[in-house]
């Protein structure tokens, strides 16, 4: 129906989303130039494969819904396209577009301008969607906070003039997400439930403060809700695995589902006007599976949109969870995954990865990218910091903000268990750490410049005091701080990287990534770390910046992703000792070309 590589001769295009109509005849889609996220909404007639004339742009987040009439959808659009503009997210409207009509004149629907009373701050992004069942429309003020700040209104108010907004949620509500099912509102909320709880309230009135809890707090934190004709959905996580359960909304009964295996798992409701479900699951040695889900007589089956995939060397994986001691005492989770015939001797490469932001958990999943690693002896560990959820909000806490320092020192401490215990050595170990990593990767090498042989700074935050004054800067305040708060100024000097580099030192091998196309961490973020690290190392060892001019902060383009982990995994195991990745020594051998 559209092929990007055709949209222009002279120009370097992807697709960024696709968005179809609910009766399937129009499809959105966002058509982004060399890897950026600031794309081009274009809609394509199903039945003629013909664009309509309007282009809209820019656009980060894309449709957020099509009417159920098909003939408009929701949106957000940004400022302006200019990558240093401060001000590009800040203020935004959400608008409603009438297919065939001059974007121009599109209605504003949800913004600080126009509902003054509201009190929507400058750096909250307003986006407006439907409900399942198109009875009503949701307003959310969104920043990093992933707790919910909405509001709600019955769908029809969208041909008024002004919309009767009604307050569902603040963040001190602490509200995670919310579904309807009828007349009836599910809220997944972790007020006084660390773990998370399920209260249930009218969504014609709905008020989570007189909501009746269904599901009380339990062991294991609540994952994710989702909502068909009769039930409601939950997934929860232990940590590392999840587990599912369904509530019977005609019968007020939860039941246990059975999931196929182990890993992470998640169950999306096909429509709401039935039961029917797909479900999908992962593990670190298992592919993407598409199950078909009947909740009625609870039978999973593989569905006929999986297609199976076999990859060389899955079989012979082996995966070890195991706890492992910070520096106070905390007991962090840890992944291990490697070939069954690989020594624990130290002699293995070891590709240390992590995160530890946002309260986003490191949970399995299946990547042909780590497989590559795999299938050479090396061994993949995926770290579980605090910062992120894995074991609730309590987890999260514990790395955000004043309390930061935890997430690096929990990689650290990460690092040393794998040494101390023989699945890899110091001169072995490479540490990785992506966008928000990059505080994490950052300052474990400038805490530990012994502990690694190489590091990698992918399009990473190394410099978060002044990440503020970067466009995407204002929404992550309520993630990292502000520099206007002494306190928080303070903790964002502690988890900058950049400002900890000091002269003399023997720093590791280092490759920093940035994209020219970057809207969410700027290339001068790990421009100023390599610079810094370049004049101050003592190793003799490379420091490297890479900048990728047809990319952002990642990119639908293969090619170009593919490069680009190439070449960083390239660097670490070269520098790691690898012996597939050593230069060649002597004289090259004559090539006889035919």
């Amino acid at each position: 129906m559209f092929d990007p590589t055709t949209y222009a001769k002279d120009k370097k295009y992807s697709i960024s989303y696709f968005v179809p109509s609910e009766d399937g005849h129009k499809l959105a889609l966002g058509v982004a130039e060399n890897g950026a996220e600031l794309s081009t909404i274009r809609i394509i007639n199903v039945d003629t494969k013909k664009m309509y004339p309007e282009s809209i742009f820019p656009s980060w987040f894309g449709v957020s819904g099509w009417n159920p009439d098909n003939t408009g959808f929701l949106y957000t659009p940004e400022n302006s396209a200019d990558m240093k503009d401060i001000n590009r997210s800040m203020n935004t409207k959400a608008r409603y577009h009438i297919i065939g009509t001059d974007p121009k004149q599109d209605r504003e629907i949800f913004s600080s301008a126009k509902y003054t009373k509201l009190g929507i701050k400058p750096n909250e992004i307003p986006y407006v969607t439907y409900s399942e069942d198109f009875r009503y429309v949701t307003a959310f003020l969104a920043n990093v906070d992933r707790r919910m700040n909405a509001y709600i209104a019955p769908a029809s108010d969208l041909l008024k003039p002004t919309i009767t907004w009604k307050r569902l949620a603040a963040p001190e509500d602490s509200v995670m997400n919310a579904v309807t099912v009828g007349d009836r509102m599910f809220i997944q909320s972790i007020k006084s439930a660390r773990k998370g709880q399920i209260m249930m309230t009218d969504a014609r009135q709905p008020d989570v403060h007189t909501a009746t809890v269904i599901l009380p707090e339990g062991e294991t934190k609540i994952e994710s809700i989702a909502a068909g004709k009769d039930y409601l959905f939950i997934t929860r996580n232990d940590g590392i695995n999840t587990t599912a359960q369904q509530y019977n909304t005609k019968a007020n009964r939860w039941e246990t589902i059975q999931l196929p295996a182990l890993g992470t798992a998640s169950v999306a409701p096909l429509e709401p006007s039935t039961n029917d479900c797909l479900l999908y699951l992962t593990s670190w040695k298992q592919p993407a599976t598409i199950y078909e889900y009947d909740p009625t007589d609870k039978v999973t089956a593989v569905s006929p949109f999986h297609i199976e995939a076999k990859y060389p060397g899955v079989d012979e994986l082996v995966v070890e969870e195991v706890s492992v001691p910070s520096h106070d005492g905390t007991m962090i989770p840890l992944s291990i995954i490697y070939n069954k015939n690989v020594k624990r001797d130290g002699s293995a490469v070891c590709y240390m990865t992590g995160y530890g932001a946002y309260g986003i958990s490191g949970d399995p999943y299946f990547s042909t990218r780590n497989l590559a690693l795999l299938n050479k002896g090396v061994i993949v560990a995926e770290t579980h910091p605090r910062g992120g959820s894995e074991k609730g909000q309590a987890w999260y806490e514990a790395g955000y903000k004043t309390t930061k320092p935890n997430t690096w020192k929990d990689f650290i401490a990460s690092g040393e268990y794998l040494i101390k215990n023989g699945y890899t050595s110091i001169g072995k170990l490479i540490g990785e750490g992506t966008s928000a990593g990059g505080i994490l990767i950052g300052r474990a090498i400038t805490e530990r410049p012994d502990l690694f042989a190489a590091a990698i700074s992918n399009v990473g935050c190394n410099n978060a005091l002044r990440m503020e004054n970067s466009p995407n800067g204002p929404a992550n305040t309520p993630e990292f701080g502000t520099v206007k708060d002494s306190v928080e100024a303070m903790a964002l000097y502690e988890m900058d990287a950049f400002q900890h580099v000091k002269e003399g030192t023997k720093y590791p091998a280092v490759i920093c990534v940035g994209g020219m196309n970057d809207p969410r961490v700027i290339a001068w973020q790990p421009g100023k770390f390599a610079a810094a690290l370049q004049n101050a190392s003592t190793s003799g060892k490379p420091v490297l910046m890479q900048v990728n001019y047809d990319n952002g902060h990642f990119t639908e383009d293969k090619k170009v992703t593919f490069r680009n982990f190439a070449n960083m995994f390239t660097f670490g195991l070269w520098q790691a000792g690898h012996p597939d990745f050593q230069p060649v020594t002597g004289k090259p051998k004559e090539v006889v070309r035919k």
